[in-house]
Parts: C-alpha cells; structure tokens; sequence
C-alpha cells in the first residue's frame, strides 16, 4: 500500500471500535447487554459484522457471551467493585438498622409493593430494571436513617456502584430469586421490631450475598468477599 493511502476498515472493524471505544469511555458499563440488532442498526449495516466484532471483543475479555443470556460487557477489573460492594455491605447495613424504628406502615407498604414489582419482573428478567428497583427497595428501607452523614455515604456507593457497572444480575441472574426473599426477611425483621443487631446483620449479609454470587461465577476457587465479623 502505498504511504498516506487512508485505511479502510471493514465493517467488522468499524463495528469492532465503535463498541470497544463505548467501553472505554464507559458509556457501556460491565452487564450492558449489547443488542446486536441496535449496534448494527446504529451503524447501518447487517448483523453478521456486528456478531464478528463481539467474537473479537469476546477473545480480548470485554465482552462475554452466555447462551439464553446474549452478549454484555465485562467486568475486566472487578477490584472496585469488590470494595463498593464490601463498604455497601457494612454501611448500609448499619443504615437500614438505625432507621427501622423510625419507618412507617406506609413506608413497609411501599417497600413490599417494590419487592412485588421484583418478583414479578423474574417471569421476564431485565437485570438494568431488577436494579432500579432493588436500589429503590433500599432506599426506602434506610432513608430515614438519623445519621445524614451514614446515610449520604450509603448514597455515595449506590452511586459509585452505577458508574462500575449496569447490572450484577446480569452476570448472576439466578441471585435474583434469592434477593427478593431475603428482602422480604429483612421487611418481616423491621415489622416485627427485631432487634436491631439482626436486621443489621440480616441487611448485611443480603448484600454481601450478592457479591459472593458474583465472586463464585466470575472467580471460581477464589475466597469470597466479606468475612464474618
């Protein structure tokens, strides 16, 4: 070829950065699902470029596939997340605690009524939607935490959790099921004015379950995330 002749990328190619260059300005965050349909349509070209750049990114570890699931981002360095979830654990476990005592029935109410949207929503998983909500559940449980630095701290990590990743539920989507009863455990904990050391506990260990699933699907054989204290 001779020197100064532009390049031209196939299709494949073009399809290839448009996506690897998404993740690394992080508009597509690990567990986006990527919709071949949608980048090929983005793109205006057929799907068969669109499947082969995945393939690539596949064998790079940006991306993984899993049949049933389709294709989503990677967590390619899952150390933040780890910490966020371990820090997430403790403190909005000691969050939800201080501020059984102080929620309503109206309050109880609305977080079932969440939990209801949860459990529906598993017929037809959508691991983005299924967070929302599970971060709304939350929210309602240790929103009226008496401690507003606890409590902004807790919102600090929920927000930091968004910018690392879409979804957990897309790599472990079988969590889900598990996560809506133990949130009703920890609702029956609260109506029942359990101790507060167990709703801790309880509220705790939900989260740090979720990042055990997580650790067990991605890292097999390795130690799990937060130690019993």
């Amino acid at each position: 070829m001779a020197s100064g002749q532009p390049v031209t990328r196939s299709k494949s190619q073009l399809a290839y950065h448009f996506v690897k260059d998404r993740i690394a300005r992080q508009e597509y965050t690990p567990g986006y699902r990527l919709v071949l349909g949608s980048i090929a349509k983005d793109l205006d070209m057929s799907v068969v470029p669109v499947r082969e750049a995945i393939r690539q990114l596949e064998a790079e570890g940006l991306v993984t596939f899993e049949r049933n699931v389709g294709a989503h981002v990677a967590m390619v360095d899952d150390s933040q997340y780890r910490y966020s979830m371990q820090a997430l654990s403790v403190l909005e476990g000691a969050a939800t605690a201080m501020a059984a005592r102080r929620l309503s029935d109206d309050d109880i109410r609305r977080a079932r009524s969440v939990n209801e949207r949860m459990i529906e929503s598993l017929s037809d998983f959508e691991p983005r939607l299924f967070t929302t909500l599970n971060q709304q559940f939350h929210s309602i449980l240790f929103a009226k935490c008496p401690n507003p630095r606890l409590a902004a701290l807790v919102d600090a990590e929920w927000g930091r959790l968004g910018h690392l990743r879409a979804s957990t539920f897309t790599f472990v989507p079988g969590r889900a099921r598990e996560s809506v009863s133990e949130h009703e455990d920890i609702v029956a904990l609260i109506e029942a004015s359990a101790p507060l050391s167990r709703i801790e506990d309880a509220a705790r260990r939900h989260r740090s379950a979720t990042l055990d699933a997580y650790l067990i699907h991605e890292h097999p054989g390795e130690s799990l995330g937060l130690p019993d204290f």
